[in-house]
């Protein structure tokens, strides 16, 4: 039997999931009472939210020929997700709204297919929108990928039209898997481009057989782990769980180990026959993006916040962590995302399905730190110091940051930048970037109403709030996409809050030095609404090594200790008074302020 091995590649909402959806209608996968929108959207979240987080497979026969699909996200921070797809397929479908047309993400996702060095099938939906414009769209697409226009396949997922056309395009265009007759059954290798935790099976494994056939009882090995293991079933996506008796070459599955510790079966990792020892080129390690403190809301709840990571990090290739404490938090875990979508997703992971109660503390990004020659003892931790640079540190928590009669120079990440807006915004989407430090690269027109714009910017620019300020700027219609594009010394310093001259660590944050006035003056006013009020007046500063930079006054509450006097001489009233501003003079020399956890929750939230 024939085997084709395809995913589906395009921009945020521009149909992959509903194309999915008619595909297995057409093939006759699924029974249609099965049937529902978003099919393979499998997840509450993915459902309640209308994205794709996590890839997902299904296998379709049509006009005899063995069909594996895998659905994948679109959005950017789901882009490490994509690229373990095109890994395992030979085609892809490159999905391009009638409408919109070319958007920032489907420029990325195209661009890491013909790394995988696919077959690309271009297709446009939604032709049956009033808004659509397919004369205009296929222009763009035969610009970008120099193909003829008759090649491109319009249809229309929701209504149907055109899908037959396009899995017949599957089978005609994209390349059958490579096939190796030399090899035996005793001689199986197979790559593992996913992996969940069931509860009463194990670790179970998506595989795709690269060589060789699989059977059920046979022993295996783990190549990456060098565990062993014996695969208790074996089988397909249906898009349930379909058990087979083998999987052969070529085709995609899932493999159940039964292995119950969640680090054995890691994504990237080869699964092969016990002589079979070479492992396959698996994936490049993802390096974080986006660094955040993950903290139980009760201290007790430490070790069921470290299993759920351990559950989670294993669906989910791309979450790193490591234990870390926190003076006002206490116990944690410091935690690396791609991206502030895929913390949010991880965070409601982690509460739904792990029943875990988080405190989440602001998002930073790594840092290097180059050290000079006398290097503190507490600053060369094993943990933060580079192995190929003995003497750079790279740092995620301000609190970490060494003094800066240490520092030699600091080094911060840089992203290019791709925004795609309409002609009319160019001006907002420039100042918007170039408020946040960005450099401008170039700019071409995708047609006469749509341009490509590129940029250079610091990533701690553009992790917080840039995305929801884009859209604003461009009425929505603006669409970003970015990739790291290396460290670059800049001038960073710590900026540290001071309440009542005490450094509180928990607050401090690393900034550019032009806005170290501005983030200041936010935390200050912000700590002022919620610090509760003492006896004696609070002096709320953020400042820069010893140079303060922003200040408010937190006013002392007065307890009226004359309350109970009834007339009489002045002088008494005068006297208490007195002895009241001397009580407050001594407990200001001996106050401390205690950091309460909501004034830390509504900094984070600057």
């Amino acid at each position: 039997m024939e085997i084709r091995n395809f995913c589906i590649i395009a921009h945020i909402d521009h149909g992959k999931s509903t194309l999915a959806d008619r595909m297995i209608e057409m093939t006759g996968t699924l029974p249609m009472r099965e049937m529902k929108e978003q099919l393979l959207d499998m997840m509450d979240l993915e459902r309640e939210r209308g994205i794709t987080i996590k890839l997902t497979p299904v296998r379709m026969r049509f006009q005899g020929a063995q069909l594996n699909l895998i659905d994948t996200p679109g959005h950017t921070d789901f882009r490490y997700e994509v690229s373990r797809s095109l890994a395992a397929c030979e085609g892809a479908i490159l999905l391009v709204d009638a409408s919109q047309g070319i958007q920032a993400q489907t420029l990325a996702v195209l661009t890491m297919a013909m790394e995988h060095n696919l077959t690309i099938i271009p297709v446009l939906n939604k032709i049956d929108l009033p808004a659509a414009d397919p004369e205009r769209v296929e222009e763009e697409v035969v610009k970008l990928l120099g193909c003829q226009r008759k090649d491109i396949l319009r249809i229309s997922a929701k209504e149907g039209r055109g899908v037959a056309q396009v899995l017949q395009a599957v089978i005609d265009h994209t390349p059958p898997p490579v096939h190796h007759q030399h090899l035996s059954s005793g001689n199986a290798r197979a790559l593992i481009f996913d992996a969940v935790m069931d509860t009463y099976r194990g670790a179970v494994a998506y595989v795709r057989v690269m060589e060789g056939v699989f059977k059920k009882g046979q022993k295996v090995m783990l190549l990456g782990t060098k565990s062993e293991a014996e695969i208790l079933d074996l089988g397909h996506f249906a898009p349930k769980y379909v058990s087979d008796g083998e999987l052969n070459e070529g085709e995609i599955g899932y493999i159940v180990t039964g292995e119950k510790d969640v680090r054995r079966v890691r994504t990237g990792d080869t699964v092969a026959s016990a002589g079979n020892l070479v492992p396959l080129p698996g994936y490049k390690e993802v390096q974080p993006m986006v660094f955040a403190g993950l903290y139980p809301s009760e201290a007790d709840d430490y070790p069921q916040l470290r299993e759920a990571l351990e559950k989670l990090s294993l669906n989910d290739a791309s979450l790193k962590f490591e234990p870390e404490r926190n003076a006002a938090l206490g116990n944690g875990f410091r935690c690396g995302f791609l991206g502030l979508l895929h913390m949010d997703i991880v965070q409601e992971r982690l509460e739904r399905e792990h029943n875990c109660d988080l405190v989440i503390t602001a998002p930073s990004v790594l840092y290097e730190v180059q050290l000079g020659v006398r290097r503190p003892a507490e600053v060369v931790r094993s943990s933060i110091l580079k192995k190929d640079e003995p003497d750079t540190a790279r740092i995620s928590n301000p609190a970490d940051f060494p003094d800066p009669s240490y520092i030699k120079e600091v080094r911060e990440p840089w992203v290019r930048l791709e925004i795609v807006s309409r002609a009319q915004d160019i001006g907002a989407a420039m100042t918007l970037v170039g408020d946040r430090r960005g450099i401008y690269l170039s700019l071409e027109y995708l047609d006469a109403e749509r341009a490509l714009l590129h940029f250079e910017v610091p990533l701690q620019a553009i992790v917080l709030d840039f995305f929801d300020l884009l859209k604003s700027a461009t009425s929505g219609y603006g669409s970003m996409s970015y990739e790291p594009a290396g460290y670059r010394a800049g001038d960073l310093v710590k900026l540290q809050v001071l309440l009542l001259g005490e450094s509180a660590d928990a607050l401090s944050t690393i900034v550019h030095r032009s806005e170290a006035h501005h983030v200041g003056a936010i935390v200050c006013r912000k700590l002022k609404e919620v610090l509760p009020k003492q006896q004696f007046q609070i002096p709320i500063q953020a400042a820069i090594g010893a140079k303060i930079v922003a200040r408010e006054t937190l006013p002392a509450f007065r307890k009226d200790v004359t309350g109970y006097l009834y007339g009489g001489d002045v002088t008494r009233k005068r006297k208490l008074l007195e002895k009241q501003k001397k009580g407050k003079k001594r407990m200001k020399q001996m106050g401390k302020v205690t950091l309460t956890q909501e004034a830390f929750l509504s900094v984070l939230k600057r």
